[in-house]
């Protein structure tokens, strides 16, 4: 079967001759002489409508019996409409049946349409406008990342799925084991092991970052996108279990680089997807979150600010708001704080850096204070944080300390510390979790609803 997408009529935006149309049908309604019904073929966000003649020869017997989700292939006529709504219409010469979808059973017929609901039939959503646009900025971002970097002269890694190293050093991971879970070797009362398929305690990543670090001090800019696994026992509309990270590493690259970079991105992204999918973002301005299109624009237009994290911990201080988490130097901030910096104080993008040591990562570069690393939040208005990053340690020694200060073993990151010890140079980095990124893209406000199959807790059917 040859067939036109419907979005590449709606493109052309011209009669056409003898066509053919593949989809599946989105409502159908009837007179005496004719019937009209909408169909949809994923490809875009509008339905074509279909033109039905009475005279068509299997109109009584199948196409006055079609109903939501019934696939068919329609060929015939593409002419101007002469209704309102719509420029052109496909008037039908041929209809064929290509699955029966019974409206008594079909999930989809029902009423019930609220996203909680949608999350339970996460095979079928996708057929649904809200969540085919979204799969489909999801697709086109993930296209628009590679492109970025690729414009840049990036190298794209692929940093492993399974390793022995936690890059967080918060050890919330999944273990992965081939060992007999009712019948665990042991030694001195632990678990042994060196008996296991990789001979030590292996897991799935909950970054690629280490590993980037390695081939940024050979190819000079490389990125990472891929999936990541965190084994938190939570709930939130914003943690899921499994996630794609994008994590640049980039060589002889000083904060002020990585921060502009990260802004750079930033942009990037939105204008991709307002030069290409705009009739999706249009979607999700009227049906997700009114306003969106504006609030991107916004951004985009806007000069990143950059703000020191005590300037920003004094703003909110002297703010006179009462916040639910107390502000003083040395919080982690939350969401809450973010907010206010971007959406009341400078109503615009907000790059925080310099945070205290002890509220971040043992591998971030120390200021010569003592007290803080030359890390990097970005937040935006509506979201908060959306990139963390940092310039990395690249001070063998420096280093070492800083793995023992934080209960860690040096020799668990032997390959990582010895970088620095053989032609080490300034390096930085960062990372986007894709799914975050999509939320705010969308406007859409549960991290399972721009994920194809969630992976949450107590939750992996699909």
């Amino acid at each position: 079967m040859k067939r036109i997408k419907i979005k590449q009529l709606f493109e052309d935006a011209k009669e056409q001759k003898g066509i053919t149309i593949a989809g599946w049908v989105r409502t159908r309604r009837d007179s005496k002489a004719f019937s009209f019904m909408e169909v949809n073929d994923g490809s875009g966000p509008k339905n074509l409508q279909v033109f039905v003649e009475n005279t068509l020869e299997n109109y009584e017997q199948e196409v006055k019996k079609l109903s939501i989700g019934c696939s068919v292939s329609v060929h015939g006529d593409l002419v101007k409409s002469p209704a309102k709504g719509q420029a052109f219409e496909l008037k039908a010469k041929q209809i064929t049946v290509l699955g029966w979808a019974d409206p008594e059973e079909y999930p989809l017929q029902k009423k019930e349409t609220s996203l909680e609901f949608l999350r339970e039939q996460a095979y079928l959503r996708p057929r649904t406008n809200m969540f085919s646009s979204v799969f489909r900025i999801r697709s086109a971002l993930a296209f628009a990342i590679h492109k970025f970097f690729f414009e840049r002269g990036f190298f794209y890694i692929h940093t492993p799925i399974i390793t022995a190293s936690d890059c967080e050093g918060a050890g919330q991971m999944f273990k992965v084991t081939t060992l007999d879970l009712e019948k665990l070797p042991k030694k001195n009362g632990k678990i042994d092991f060196s008996q296991d398929f990789f001979g030590k305690a292996s897991y799935l990543t909950v970054s690629g970052q280490l590993e980037g670090e390695l081939f940024a001090t050979a190819l000079g800019d490389i990125y990472t996108f891929g999936p990541t696994f965190r084994a938190e026992n939570s709930n939130t509309a914003r943690h899921a279990s499994e996630f794609w990270m994008i994590e640049p590493e980039m060589a002889f690259y000083e904060l002020e680089d990585n921060m502009q970079l990260a802004e750079d991105f930033i942009k990037y992204m939105i204008k991709f997807l307002f030069d290409n999918y705009m009739d999706d973002m249009e979607y999700c301005d009227k049906n997700i979150e009114p306003g969106l299109i504006e609030r991107l624009k916004q951004v985009l237009n806007s000069k990143f600010v950059r703000l020191d994290y005590t300037d920003a911990i004094d703003i909110l201080m002297k703010s006179g708001k009462k916040f639910e988490f107390p502000v003083k130097w040395g919080i982690d901030m939350q969401a809450e704080h973010e907010r206010y910096l971007t959406e009341q104080h400078f109503k615009g993008p907000v790059i925080v850096i310099n945070y205290p040591k002890e509220i971040k990562a043992f591998y971030m570069k120390q200021n010569p204070d003592g007290k803080t690393v030359r890390a990097m939040d970005v937040l935006v208005p509506g979201v908060g944080e959306i990139i963390g990053g940092s310039q990395r340690e690249d001070n063998h020694d420096k280093l070492v300390a800083r793995i023992k200060e934080m209960d860690m073993k040096p020799e668990d990151y032997w390959w990582y510390l010895n970088i620095r010890k053989w032609g080490s140079v300034p390096h930085s980095g960062f990372g986007l979790g894709f799914e975050r990124a999509l939320m705010y893209l969308t406007g859409m406000k549960n991290i399972r609803d721009v994920v194809p199959f969630a992976r949450t807790p107590k939750n992996a059917e699909f």
